[in-house]
């Protein structure tokens, strides 16, 4: 291959929001021309945690048709659905039995979420990271891009593929993650210490991509600041340094230039201006995104075309993966 390969998936558990737009999927853009792409909409990670069936097939739809919208190209990337694929599926099986499971036990999302749903918690949680294995490994990923907190992921997936390849053979890819220098980690209005969040209980904590224009003005408006008056990039002042950070981003700006700007403003005025750059940077999102889904099938027709490009590849792999352990 002439270009490095990347693959990334995002999942279909609730509308996307201002933070997968500029913590992920803006990075996903501008890494078309430059790499070899599959984006994936990981609806088999989706229901690792119960999810509504109609609200499910409808998630993964918009999430879909986000990507197309925000700029993903179906000429240079693959876009598809998780199950749309079933080797990502019987490769997480073949990994499952070389993976220990103290291996999995040592996740720290895993801890995380069990510790929210406490009896719930199901097999497929705990056997989350596998399948993300799968999912990387199945394309001879060279690149994953991620935030901080899946870091630990791509480090088991290595792992894994390290442990295959030293039982079977050189079959699969070592994949390195790669986290954007610049707005990994997009914070929640309402919270600023933690991460926005799309299953957020607090609805005004993001700020959704198909949100309307007086929306995000609400939501803007009474996102958290502090009682100093000074307008500067400071991670010790959680809301504002993350305001300035979603402007800064949005214009593209250099912070210097940001806080001189801001200089003589006030929090209000701040806040004002980045309710507009919001507004304008999704408009042409929006408008394309009503276009994708307006017209019937089109979408669909994209997706499966994306499904049957991404088998092609998988199926190959797959074989080859087969062969090397025995089952043909």
């Amino acid at each position: 291959m002439d270009k490095k390969r990347v693959f990334s998936g995002i999942q279909a558990s609730g509308s996307l929001h201002l933070g997968n737009y500029l913590g992920a999927v803006s990075n996903w853009v501008k890494m078309q021309e430059e790499y070899d792409n599959y984006f994936c909409v990981v609806d088999l990670h989706t229901i690792t945690v119960y999810q509504e069936p109609k609200q499910l097939r409808a998630a993964v739809r918009e999430v879909a048709g986000l990507l197309f919208a925000a700029g993903i190209r179906e000429e240079r990337s693959v876009v598809y659905v998780q199950s749309h694929v079933r080797a990502h599926s019987e490769l997480a099986w073949i990994l499952n039995c070389i993976t220990p499971m103290g291996w999995l036990h040592r996740m720290t999302q895993f801890k995380e979420k069990s510790d929210q749903h406490k009896e719930e918690v199901s097999v497929g949680l705990f056997d989350y990271p596998v399948l993300q294995a799968a999912d990387i490994l199945l394309y001879d990923t060279h690149l994953v891009p991620v935030g901080e907190d899946q870091k630990q992921h791509v480090e088991l997936c290595r792992d894994i593929a390290q442990r295959f390849n030293f039982r079977y053979g050189d079959v699969f890819t070592l994949p390195e993650a790669f986290i954007p220098p610049v707005g990994g980690r997009v914070m929640g209005l309402t919270n600023p210490e933690k991460k926005m969040s799309k299953s957020e209980e607090k609805l005004d904590d993001a700020i959704f991509l198909l949100d309307p224009p007086d929306r995000i003005r609400s939501k803007i408006k009474k996102a958290t600041t502090d009682s100093l008056k000074e307008i500067r990039f400071d991670e010790s002042r959680p809301g504002i340094n993350n305001l300035l950070t979603i402007y800064q981003l949005l214009t593209g700006k250099e912070k210097e230039s940001v806080e001189n700007y801001f200089a003589d403003k006030s929090y209000k005025d701040l806040k004002e201006e980045l309710a507009e750059v919001v507004i304008e940077s999704l408009k042409p999102l929006q408008e394309r995104y009503k276009e994708l889904t307006g017209e019937k099938g089109y979408l669909d027709s994209m997706l499966e075309r994306g499904a049957e490009r991404a088998e092609s590849y998988a199926e190959r792999k797959l074989q080859k993966i087969y062969r090397k352990i025995g089952l043909r």
